[in-house]
C-alpha cells in the first residue's frame, strides 16, 4: 500500500529524528484522544446529576448510567475489528480515519444536544466512528516505517504521547467548561477539536504519498501478501470449517445481542431474552453463559488442531487474555464509579494557602506541557509549512483556541473568592426507627435543614432558623448583598451562586419538571479568602499525568537484567492496582453520612492505579504475534478485544452498583471489592508462573 519512493521522501523532512508526518499523526490522534476522553470523563457524571440543581443533569441511577456507559466502552472493543477489514480492503487507512473522525465529530455534536435521542444516536456515531479511526491510524505508522524497523518502537513512544496529551488536555478542559458553565458545552468543545483534527490530516495528504491509500488490487491478491510459506502450509491444514464460522457468528450475535439489551433493559424495560430466564438468573445472563460455551468450543476445537508447541503457547495467550477482564475491570472504574465517588463523597474544596499551592501546581501542569506541544508545533511548521500550509493554520488555530480556554480556565480559579452566605431554612429534628431523636457523637441533636425555597409553602408551625453556607464565584459581592443560590451537588450540602442566566433557567427548569426549582435566596454575611473546588473530572488527568511522569522509569526497567517475566509483570500489575483501591477502602472507612473523604487518598489510588497499568501493558498485545501461529493471529486478537470489552462492561455494570452497596454495607465494602479480586487474580497469576514459562516455549 505504500511505495519505497513515498517513504524517502517522507523521512526528508524530519522533525524530533523522526518523518513530519509522523508529527501530524501525533496531533491527529491527540485531537481524538482529547474528544473521547473528554466526552469520556462527562456521561456518567451528566447523566447521573440531578436534575434540579446548579448544573443539572438527568437524575439517573448509577447502574442505568453504568449498563449504557459499559455498553458502548465494551462496542469501541468490537467495531475496530469490522473497520480494520474495511479499510484494508477497500477504503484504505487514510480514508478510514478521515470517515471515523467526521463521524465521531457528528457524534460529539448529537451529544450536545443534550435530549434523550440525540445522546444515543451521539453514542453511536461514536462506536461506528472509533471502529473507522482506531485501527488504522497505527497502520499508517506501520506503512511509514516498513523500511526502518529499527526506528518504529522510538516512532511508537511519540504517538503515544500524543494519545497522552490528548487524554490530558481532555479530562481537564471538556471537564472544565462543562462542569463550570454547562454540559452541552463540554461536549461540544470534544466535537470541535475532533473536527480541526480531521482537518488538519486531511489537509496533510501531501506528506503520505500512497501510504495508507486505497489498497491497489495487485496488493489484495493472495501471492502478494507477507504470509511465510511455513504460515501458508499451516492455513492450509488447519482451515476454518463450516462449524467454526457458525460458532463465530452465533457468538457475536449473542455478544452484541446482550450489549444492547442490558442497558434497554435497565432504562427502557424492554427485555429482549426474557424468554430465557431460569430462576432468579436473568434472560440475558443465560444467553451470554450459552454463548461463552460455545466460544469455548469453537477455540478448544481451534487450538487442539495445532502441535503441542503452538497449543501451548496459545493456551498461555489465552491464560493472559483471562486474567486481563480482572484488570481492567478495576481499573475502568476510573470512568464511573471513580466519578461518582469525587463528586459525591470526596472534600474538593481548597482555601487560602492550600488554594493559592494548587493554582499555581495546576498552572505549571497545564502550561509546561501545553508549551511543549505547542514548541513541537513549531518545529513542523518550519520544516512542513511550504508542503502543507492549510494543515498547519489549522493546528495553530488549535493551540490559539487551547491557549485562550486554558487562559480563561486559570485566570477564573485565580480570581474566585469565597463568601459566607446566611439564608433560612426549616429545622426538623431527625428521629431513629424507634421514633426518638438522634443524638451525635457528642450527645446533641440531631436535625435536617430544609432550605427555604422562594416557591416553598411553609407551615406555619415550622421551626425556620438561619443557616450559614459557602459560595466561590470569580466575582465581587459586597457584604449585605442579595443574592440566589441553589444546590450544587446530588449529596445537596453544597450551594452554587445563580446568576440572571443561571436564575432564568434554573425556574424554567424547575416549570419544565413541574416542581420546586430550588431557588434560594441568601444574603452575603462574610468575605473569606481565595478559594477553589476542584472540578471532578481534574482527578482523571491523573492517570495521564503519571503515565507521562513514569513511562521512562519502567522502560528501562524492562530493558534491563532484571527484567521480569510476563507472568511477573501481570501479577505486579494487578496487584499494584489492588493497592490503588485498598488506600480508598481505608481512607472511606467508618465515614458517616455527609462527611467527605480527604483528595488525598483519591490521588494516591490513581498513582497506583497507574503504576498497575505500565507493569501490565507490555504483555498484551506484544504477546499475539509471540504466541500465536498467523492463522490464529485475527481470532486471537478478537479474543484479546473480547476481554478488555468484558472487563469494560463489567467495570461499568459493578461500577453502577457502588449506591447500592454503599446502602446496603458500606463504600469502604464497595472499595474492598476491587482489592481483593484484583489482589487475588495477581496472586494467582504469580504461582502459575513456571506453568506459564514452559507452556511460552521459550518465547520472552
Amino acid at each position: 500500500m505504500s511505495s519505497s519512493t513515498d517513504i524517502e521522501n517522507l523521512f526528508k523532512d524530519k522533525v524530533l529524528g523522526h518523518p513530519a508526518g509522523l508529527i501530524v499523526l501525533f496531533f491527529t490522534e491527540m485531537w481524538e484522544r482529547f474528544s473521547f476522553y473528554g466526552m469520556r470523563v462527562l456521561l456518567v457524571n451528566f447523566l447521573t446529576m440531578a436534575m434540579i440543581g446548579y448544573n443539572p443533569g438527568w437524575e439517573w441511577s448509577a447502574e442505568n448510567a453504568g449498563a449504557l456507559f459499559g455498553t458502548y466502552a465494551m462496542l469501541l472493543y468490537i467495531t475496530p475489528i469490522v473497520g480494520g477489514i474495511i479499510a484494508d480492503r477497500f477504503i484504505g487507512y487514510r480514508w478510514a480515519v478521515v470517515v471515523g473522525a467526521l463521524i465521531m465529530t457528528l457524534g460529539h455534536a448529537s451529544m450536545a444536544l443534550e435530549t434523550e435521542f440525540s445522546l444515543y444516536l451521539g453514542l453511536a456515531l461514536l462506536v461506528i466512528g472509533t471502529g473507522f479511526f482506531k485501527p488504522n491510524i497505527t497502520s499508517i505508522i506501520s506503512g511509514m516505517y516498513k523500511d526502518n524497523p529499527e526506528k518504529k518502537d522510538g516512532a511508537y513512544t511519540i504517538f503515544y504521547m500524543g494519545v497522552n496529551a490528548g487524554a490530558f488536555f481532555g479530562m481537564m478542559l471538556c471537564g472544565y467548561l462543562a462542569e463550570r458553565i454547562g454540559w452541552s458545552w463540554g461536549f461540544g468543545l470534544a466535537g470541535i477539536f475532533m473536527l480541526l483534527g480531521t482537518l488538519q490530516f486531511w489537509l496533510a495528504k501531501p506528506l503520505f504519498g500512497k501510504i495508507g491509500g486505497v489498497p491497489e488490487k495487485e496488493e489484495l491478491k493472495p501471492e502478494n501478501t507477507s504470509m511465510s510459506a511455513e504460515d501458508a502450509e499451516a492455513e492450509k491444514r488447519n482451515p476454518f470449517t463450516k462449524l467454526d464460522k457458525i460458532l463465530i457468528t452465533i457468538c457475536s450475535i449473542v455478544g452484541l445481542g446482550y450489549a444492547i439489551n442490558d442497558p434497554m433493559s435497565k432504562i427502557a424495560n424492554i427485555d429482549m431474552f426474557a424468554w430465557a430466564r431460569i430462576g432468579d438468573l436473568e434472560g440475558q445472563y443465560t444467553v451470554v453463559l450459552v454463548g461463552l460455551f460455545l466460544f469455548l468450543i469453537l477455540v478448544i476445537g481451534r487450538i487442539a488442531r495445532y502441535t503441542r508447541v503452538i497449543r501451548d503457547r496459545m493456551i498461555a495467550f489465552i491464560v493472559f487474555a483471562f486474567f486481563t477482564v480482572f484488570f481492567w475491570m478495576s481499573f475502568e472504574q476510573g470512568a464511573s464509579s471513580l466519578i461518582l465517588f469525587a463528586r459525591d463523597s470526596v472534600d474538593r474544596v481548597l482555601s487560602g494557602n492550600a488554594a493559592i499551592a494548587f493554582n499555581v501546581v495546576n498552572a505549571l501542569l497545564t502550561i509546561i506541557p501545553l508549551a511543549i506541544i505547542s514548541w513541537v508545533l513549531y518545529l513542523l511548521w518550519k520544516k512542513t509549512f511550504k508542503k502543507i500550509p492549510g494543515s498547519n493554520i489549522v493546528l495553530v488555530i488549535c493551540f490559539t483556541l487551547m491557549w485562550g480556554i486554558v487562559g480563561w480556565m486559570l485566570n477564573r480559579d485565580l480570581s474566585t473568592t469565597a463568601y459566607d452566605v446566611t439564608y433560612k431554612a426549616v429545622q426538623t429534628p431527625l428521629l431513629d426507627e424507634s421514633g426518638n431523636q438522634k443524638k451525635d457523637d457528642q450527645g446533641n441533636q440531631m436535625y435536617a435543614y430544609d432550605p427555604v425555597t422562594e416557591n416553598m409553602q411553609v407551615d406555619n408551625n415550622a421551626v425556620i432558623v438561619e443557616r450559614i453556607t459557602r459560595i466561590a464565584e470569580p466575582l465581587d459581592f459586597a457584604v449585605g448583598e442579595e443574592l440566589f443560590i441553589i444546590h450544587k451537588d446530588n449529596e445537596k450540602i453544597s450551594f452554587g451562586y445563580l446568576d440572571e442566566e443561571r436564575l432564568v433557567a434554573a425556574r424554567q427548569n424547575g416549570e419544565n419538571q413541574n416542581t420546586d426549582a430550588g431557588v434560594v435566596r441568601a444574603t452575603v454575611s462574610e468575605v473569606k479568602s481565595n478559594e477553589v473546588e476542584i472540578t471532578v473530572s481534574w482527578f482523571s488527568i491523573l492517570n495521564s499525568f503519571f503515565i507521562i511522569a513514569f513511562a521512562s522509569f519502567f522502560s528501562k526497567w524492562w530493558e534491563s537484567k532484571y527484567n521480569p517475566s510476563a507472568a511477573t509483570k501481570y501479577a505486579l500489575g494487578l496487584i499494584i492496582m489492588a493497592v490503588g483501591f485498598g488506600l480508598l477502602a481505608f481512607g472511606s472507612y467508618g465515614i458517616q453520612e455527609g462527611v467527605k473523604v480527604s483528595m488525598v487518598w483519591l490521588i494516591f489510588a490513581y498513582l497506583f492505579h497507574t503504576l498497575g497499568e505500565l507493569c501490565l501493558s507490555p504483555v498484551g498485545l506484544s504477546y499475539v504475534s509471540k504466541l500465536v501461529p498467523a492463522r490464529m493471529i485475527a481470532l486471537m486478537f478478537g479474543m484479546w478485544y473480547l476481554a478488555i470489552a468484558i472487563g469494560q462492561k463489567l467495570a461499568a455494570t459493578l461500577g453502577g452498583q457502588i449506591d447500592n452497596i454503599t446502602k446496603e454495607y458500606s463504600l469502604s465494602t464497595f472499595f474492598l471489592i476491587f482489592t481483593i479480586v484484583p489482589a487475588l487474580a495477581g496472586l494467582i497469576v504469580w504461582l502459575l508462573n513456571p506453568v506459564m514459562k514452559k507452556l511460552m516455549h521459550g518465547v520472552k
